[in-house]
C-alpha cells in the first residue's frame, strides 16, 4: 500500500444542556416585540446551560458519541483538540479532563481559542497530525456562552448559546476525503469588535472594575456583519480554489451559524444554491465554535452523509479569524 496518507472523519457526536429557552422570554426581558428576534436573526430557540452544567461536561457527551459513531477503541486516539472560549477554568486547560473522561490514555490534549473559528483551525491541525502521525484526532468544539454574556445587551443577549460538537479525523489512503483545499486567515485591526474587556493579564481581576466588564460585548454589529462576510466569502473562495472545485461541485454548505442573514449573503457572493445550507441556527443559536461541529452531526443524523459528498465550511469571528474548508466525505 502506498504510504500517501490523507484523512476521512470516522464519526460525529454532538451534545447540548437540557434548558430550551425561546425568544418569547428573551423578548420579554428586553423589552422587544414578539418576533424581532427571529426577524434579525432566524433564531427560534437556543439551549443555555443549568446549574451543575461544565464546558467539560457537555464536550465529553459530544465526544464520547463521535467515538462511538465511529466505534474506534479510545486506546486508538492519538490526539484531542478542544476549540473553545469557555474552559472550565483559566488555568489547567479542559482538554486533559475530557481525554481522562473519554479514556483516552494515549492521546495528547490541549484546548485552541479561536473564537467562531475555532473548529476550523482545529480540524486543519488535526489533519496535520492524522497525516503526520497515523493516528485519530478527536475534534470537539464547544462552549457555554449563556454564563459570558451580558443578558442586558440586545447584540449578545439575542444570539449566543450553548452546545459541542466533535468529529474523528482519522487516517485515509483516498485522495478525495479529508481536507481537500484550506484557507485560513485574520484581520488583528478588528480585534476589538468582539471582545470580553477584563479578566485577561492586560485588565486582570480587580474589585474596581464593573462586572460588565467581565462579559461579552459587541461592540458594532454592522461592522461585525460585514466583516464576517466578506471572510467567510473570500476564504471559501480560496479553499475551492485549492481543492479545484467550484461552488456547483458543493453538496452541502455548511457555514458558522452566526446569523441567517450572514450566511445567506455568503451563499449569494459564492452562487450555492440556498437549499444546500445546512442551518441549525433556527432552534440552536449561535454557540460560537460549536456551530459547525453541531450542524454537522445534526445533519448526519437527518441525511447521513454519503462517501464522495463535498462539504463547504466557513467561519468568522472574533479577533477577527475567519477561514473554510473543504472537506471530502469518504
Amino acid at each position: 500500500m502506498s504510504r500517501w496518507r490523507s484523512s476521512r472523519v470516522l464519526g460525529f457526536g454532538h451534545s447540548v444542556p437540557a434548558r430550551r429557552v425561546g425568544n418569547a422570554e428573551i423578548e420579554a426581558r428586553l423589552g422587544l416585540e414578539a418576533g424581532w428576534i427571529e426577524r434579525r436573526t432566524g433564531i427560534r430557540n437556543r439551549h443555555w446551560a443549568c446549574d451543575g452544567d461544565t464546558l467539560s461536561g457537555l464536550a465529553t457527551k459530544a465526544g464520547a458519541a463521535a467515538l462511538a459513531d465511529a466505534g474506534i477503541a479510545p486506546d486508538a486516539v492519538g490526539l484531542v483538540l478542544l476549540a473553545t472560549s469557555t474552559p472550565d477554568h483559566l488555568l489547567p486547560p479542559s482538554a486533559p479532563l475530557l481525554a481522562h473522561r473519554l479514556g483516552l490514555a494515549r492521546a495528547g490534549a490541549v484546548d485552541l481559542a479561536g473564537a467562531c473559528s475555532g473548529f476550523l483551525y482545529a480540524l486543519t491541525l488535526a489533519d496535520g497530525f492524522v497525516r503526520a502521525q497515523d493516528k485519530p484526532v478527536l475534534v470537539v468544539a464547544a462552549n457555554i456562552l449563556s454564563r459570558r454574556i451580558n443578558l442586558e445587551e440586545r447584540a449578545s443577549a439575542v444570539v449566543f448559546a450553548d452546545a459541542a460538537g466533535a468529529l474523528l479525523l482519522g487516517p485515509s489512503h483516498e485522495q478525495e476525503t479529508g481536507l481537500l483545499g484550506v484557507d485560513l486567515t485574520c484581520d488583528g485591526s478588528q480585534y476589538d469588535l468582539i471582545s470580553i474587556p477584563a479578566g485577561g493579564s492586560s485588565r486582570p481581576f480587580a474589585p474596581e472594575i464593573a462586572a460588565r466588564e467581565f462579559l461579552m460585548t459587541m461592540r458594532d454589529g454592522k461592522a461585525v456583519f460585514s466583516q464576517a462576510v466578506r471572510m467567510m466569502s473570500r476564504c471559501a473562495e480560496t479553499a475551492m480554489a485549492r481543492a479545484e472545485i467550484k461552488a456547483a461541485d458543493i453538496d452541502r454548505f455548511v457555514p458558522h451559524q452566526a446569523n441567517v442573514r450572514i450566511f445567506d449573503a455568503v451563499s449569494a457572493e459564492l452562487g450555492l444554491d440556498r437549499n444546500r445550507t445546512v442551518r441549525s441556527i433556527e432552534d440552536y443559536g449561535n454557540s460560537s465554535a460549536a456551530t459547525i461541529a453541531l450542524s454537522l452531526s445534526l445533519a448526519n443524523q437527518a441525511a447521513p452523509f454519503r462517501s464522495g459528498e463535498k462539504l463547504l465550511l466557513t467561519a468568522a469571528g472574533a479577533g477577527m479569524t475567519g477561514g473554510a474548508v473543504v472537506l471530502g466525505m469518504g
